[in-house]
């Protein structure tokens, strides 16, 4: 090809081009204040002096790279950029990985945060414990990866090992700790019978088939003579959203559970089908900072039916759903389109879930500050021994005040 057309072409391109831009730029402008084109311009400059001024010659595309991954986490921490590198690795183990460490984990202060460990799994026993902040992953710091990335580099085959370092306000330094991967088995749904005919169940999370365990063990304590319920979901933090809702559905025989939306994703409701509900007895349920996902719509939908109590402190926050979407050079976004929302209309994600009955959870203010408060020092993080379930104590006095509908 000559020079002479190769120009030609590439001016055609460059018209072409510009024509899109300016055309998309005034119907934006039009129909929109969002200031999109205006933000590319700003971008196209800051880019520009990076190149022609930064100290030294910037590595451009490593400098693209980190605005794609700060770009995607602006928006939610369940979005990711994967470069092309670590989307193969990415769809490596989602297709070949059998082990994981048996702990939920997001980004809280734009590092991973431990959200809940699973009883008896890999992580617990190598000591990390919830609202842990992982530091670094590998020598790797956890605020240079996205959420996707993160999940991925902690899956891996059972017995291999991984070296993470934990950050804790009650430690001076940061603790390196190397966990062993495992097949991770969710502990069952557990129940017993307290004082005062209060039927007892505890869930550590909701893996797929767990809402009909928790109808067994429902029936179970009725037929002990269960004449009050208390739900116990505290650091269930993992499993699928489904489960939550036919979890809900249990207690419920109307009203909205839950319901997804999104900009591009029309409304869909999911409301409660008498036929599944099984129980009319007074329910308490049990939540705190551990609590996500599956067990938030639980929760809400309780909450907001003003079916039962929620007792203990503010949930976490995580509920939406997220498309896989492949790029031109090999690398992918992960994009949340919908949230979950609570039947009183908050997005879960955003909102969390507030109980009605404030409790808070002594463990909770050992580990993990509040996102507006700093760290407190070692002598006043130190856990009490032998300390009370004051969160389960009130969950029962709550129930005193309430008379069995059978």
């Amino acid at each position: 090809m000559s020079m002479k057309l190769k120009a030609t072409i590439l001016a055609s391109s460059l018209a072409i081009l510009l024509f899109t831009l300016v055309g998309g730029f005034v119907n934006v402008r039009a129909s929109s204040n969002d200031g999109a084109y205006r933000q590319l311009s700003v971008y196209s400059e800051v880019l520009s002096r990076v190149r022609s001024e930064y100290v030294e010659e910037p590595n451009i595309p490593a400098v693209t790279e980190g605005a794609l991954h700060g770009l995607l986490e602006s928006l939610d921490s369940n979005s990711s950029y994967l470069s092309a590198a670590e989307y193969k690795h990415y769809q490596a183990i989602q297709t070949n990985a059998k082990g994981a460490i048996g702990a939920t984990v997001s980004k809280r202060f734009g590092y991973a945060a431990v959200v809940a460990v699973i009883p008896g799994g890999p992580a617990e026993k190598a000591g990390i414990e919830n609202t842990d902040i992982l530091e670094s992953i590998e020598g790797k710091s956890s605020r240079d990866m996205s959420l996707a990335e993160i999940r991925s580099v902690l899956a891996g085959e059972p017995g291999s090992t991984i070296t993470v370092s934990v950050v804790r306000p009650r430690k001076a330094e940061p603790q390196k700790i190397v966990i062993t991967r495992d097949v991770v088995a969710i502990p069952p749904a557990t129940d017993k019978m307290l004082a005062d005919n209060v039927g007892y169940i505890k869930v550590d999370a909701f893996s797929q088939g767990k809402a009909q365990e928790i109808a067994g063990k429902i029936r179970n304590l009725q037929k002990q003579g269960a004449k009050k319920l208390v739900l116990d979901i505290r650091n269930a933090a993992s499993g699928d959203e489904s489960e939550g809702i036919a979890t809900a559905n249990l207690f419920l025989d109307h009203g909205t559970i839950t319901y997804l939306q999104g900009q591009k994703y029309p409304r869909q409701a999911f409301n409660a089908d008498p036929a599944k509900d099984i129980t009319k007895l007074p329910v308490a349920v049990l939540v705190n900072r551990g609590t996500a996902g599956p067990a938030e719509i639980v929760a809400s939908a309780i909450l907001d039916n003003a079916r039962g109590d929620v007792v203990g402190d503010k949930t976490f926050g995580d509920g939406s759903v997220q498309k896989l979407i492949d790029m031109p050079d090999g690398s992918a976004l992960i994009l949340s389109i919908a949230k979950y929302y609570s039947p009183g209309g908050k997005a879960i994600q955003d909102s969390a879930v507030t109980p009605n009955v404030i409790v808070a959870d002594v463990d909770e203010d050992g580990g993990l500050p509040d996102d507006d408060q700093p760290a407190t020092s070692d002598e006043q993080n130190q856990k009490p021994k032998n300390q009370q379930d004051e969160q389960l104590n009130k969950a029962l006095e709550v129930l005193k005040n309430r008379e069995s509908k059978v």
